[in-house]
């Protein structure tokens, strides 16, 4: 599927914004500890961090790479025009996870979530997944949407914790999708 660049760009959280909600969100690490995001909130990505968001999806995605007949959609993606479009988000410093938020017309699109594997299991990717949540409100919008591959069941397993449903499952370009939604409080 053909994603065109966003209607608007998305507005920054700010850092005391997302400070305060820290300590609501069970599973969320505090800290300043690299693997945890250095006590950071997501920043938009610059053509700079290219290399670095090549080596996160580059980690996250290996372990699948046996699992599907081509690399998944995100390891041969260029991530230069959602820089431009201000669709790419980066946590830590060096950037150890990674977030593509597309606007779409009644939601907001998922479009790739990755941290390395040496940050897995730490809240990052939860913590990247609030912001998404807290994006869409800022937004306007009361609907996140993602795509994950039908052969990633720990991520169909994750996304369905997180209150995601899933709302079809379709081939695109060649690879078998599972697509999901979640309703945000209104």
């Amino acid at each position: 599927m053909t994603r065109t660049p966003a209607m608007t760009r998305l507005t920054r959280m700010g850092a005391s914004d997302h400070a305060d909600r820290a300590d609501t969100h069970p599973g969320r690490d505090e800290g300043t500890d690299r693997a945890d995001g250095g006590g950071t909130v997501p920043r938009l990505a610059n053509v700079a961090d290219l290399p670095a968001i090549n080596r996160v999806i580059a980690g996250a995605y290996a372990r699948s790479l046996h699992r599907m007949e081509k690399p998944p959609a995100p390891m041969v993606t260029d991530y230069g025009p959602a820089i431009s479009c201000g669709q790419l988000w980066v946590l830590g410093e060096p950037v150890i996870g990674l977030i593509v938020l597309v606007q779409e017309a009644d939601s907001l699109l998922v479009e790739n979530v990755a941290v390395s594997p040496a940050a897995q299991g730490a809240g990052n990717g939860r913590q990247l997944m609030e912001f998404a949540e807290q994006q869409a409100i800022s937004a306007g919008l009361s609907r996140l949407t993602l795509y994950t591959n039908e052969v990633m069941a720990e991520n169909i397993a994750i996304y369905s914790r997180l209150g995601y449903r899933e709302t079809g499952r379709r081939s695109e370009d060649g690879y078998h999708r599972v697509f999901m939604a979640k309703i945000l409080p209104g």
